[in-house]
């Protein structure tokens, strides 16, 4: 059974009139980035869909894919929350 890789929930705005979504795993931020990956552009996004894809393989941490999820949102103006650690 595939362990799910979850982490404190980050809230986003996912469309025009405010609609948010609570993400709270490392499947569901990449899923978010890479289907971003037509409109959002930039370093931060970049870094963060690489920190998905290695805390998918092993190589880093669900703590660091979050931090860069975090940083990628707020670069992309639809971050609005977060649950502390």
């Amino acid at each position: 059974m595939q362990q799910r890789l979850l982490f404190q929930s980050v809230t986003i705005t996912i469309d025009a009139s405010g609609t948010t979504k609570n993400v709270d795993s490392v499947g569901e931020a990449a899923l978010w980035l890479f289907e971003q990956s037509a409109v959002l552009d930039g370093e931060k996004f970049k870094l963060a869909k690489q920190a998905c894809l290695d805390a998918l393989d092993g190589k880093n941490t669900c703590t660091e894919c979050r931090d860069a999820f975090i940083e990628a949102v707020k670069g992309a103006h639809v971050y609005v929350d977060e649950r502390r650690l």
